[in-house]
């Protein structure tokens, strides 16, 4: 397998953007009149010499009816999530959450970490949705869609006035995040954990910060988000580190010193992903390699086609996460031989439901 290190070269281009992920506006395929729309204001804008766009990030509150949502995927791993914002200001290029974007009237590149949506009336509908008669404690999952703990978390609290509600409910609470900006709520996550109602998942892709810098520009370090691994799991709250996504001749040759390393810091087990293109993303990821790295983008695209039938996207259930193929099976084989060699033991986890049901109906407590 090729591999090289984004630490020892990096190639830009003068026509890259800094700081962001995607490289390009898409059009929305859903609302041609927004997209003609946009374009009229930026052509004006050319026209009169007017700065048409900046770098700046657009906040916009909208007032869902509903928070928790059920998750119909079956190869995803939850039931139900729930997501503080839309849209992710973290930038990741490969996200397959981008295209969800467009359902809100915006495109899936550079609006998607432009323009993020603001549910501040998230805790309200969460208690609502855990006094409702009809649900059972399933585990809730922050987020699946956005990033619970991107940068305007530090500001709004949404996500932290959530988990108080789950504390309140003594609720099963799973977590997914790439941001160190977890460890504020510390103190909530272990009154949680003391129940066996709270798991977190960290997102760690690479151990190197230019790697980072270029896939997730607007995310936690990784020195950061190692030490938020190390303190969650010495103060009891389990921690399971994502690698995802693995991405053929950018971090896979990263496999094995990475699970060394969050195996050293205290992790209960670690899981990956093959890098899927999903939707409009493919045409964001190629933008983003030719000017990035465009010394790298040709053989980085050919082997993720070559984990994915020929294509940059595989839409089958359960292989669409996986990959297929040769290359896709020496990932999964060194990513096994990673787990062997750094985890002596991996610990099973399952949430606790009682807590949660007593508290909503006492009687149970008779029985």
């Amino acid at each position: 397998m090729n591999t090289f290190d984004l630490s020892s070269k990096v190639f830009f281009m003068s026509n890259s953007l800094k700081g962001r992920g995607a490289q390009q506006r898409i059009h929305n395929r859903f609302d041609s009149l927004s997209h003609e729309l946009r374009d009229d204001f930026l052509n004006y804008c050319e026209a009169e010499g007017e700065e048409a766009d900046t770098n700046k990030t657009n906040y916009l509150e909208v007032f869902p009816k509903t928070f928790v949502n059920k998750v119909t995927s079956p190869d995803v791993g939850m039931g139900y999530s729930a997501n503080p914002y839309q849209g992710c200001e973290h930038g990741c290029v490969y996200c397959y959450a981008r295209n969800s974007h467009e359902y809100w009237g915006y495109g899936a590149g550079l609006d998607f970490e432009r323009n993020i949506l603001v549910k501040k009336n998230a805790p309200e509908l969460l208690e609502a949705k855990l006094r409702s008669k009809s649900w059972e404690g399933d585990t809730i999952v922050f987020s699946g869609n956005t990033d619970c703990y991107q940068p305007i978390e530090r500001k709004l609290q949404i996500t932290r006035k959530c988990l108080e509600v789950m504390l309140k409910w003594k609720h099963p609470t799973g977590i997914i995040t790439k941001n160190a900006l977890v460890l504020r709520d510390l103190d909530v996550l272990k009154e949680l954990a003391h129940l066996n109602c709270a798991a977190v998942n960290l997102s760690i892709t690479s151990l190197s910060e230019k790697t980072r810098r270029l896939l997730e520009p607007r995310t936690a370090t990784i020195k950061q988000r190692l030490k938020a691994v190390e303190t969650l799991s010495s103060n009891g709250i389990p921690v399971r580190v994502m690698m995802a996504p693995i991405i053929p001749s950018l971090n896979s040759h990263e496999i094995l010193p990475l699970v060394k390393t969050v195996a050293d810091a205290g992790a209960q087990d670690v899981s990956f992903t093959v890098v899927r293109l999903n939707g409009q993303i493919a045409e964001i990821f190629r933008d983003w390699a030719y000017k990035t790295i465009p010394d790298r983008a040709e053989r980085i695209l050919n082997q993720i086609a070559e984990c994915h039938g020929g294509k940059l996207y595989d839409s089958e259930w359960g292989r669409r996460i996986k990959g297929s193929g040769t290359l896709a099976e020496q990932l999964h084989e060194t990513m096994a031989v990673a787990k062997r060699k750094y985890f002596s033991k991996i610990e099973g986890f399952s949430m606790n439901t009682s807590h949660y049901l007593q508290l909503k109906n006492p009687q149970m407590k008779l029985f």
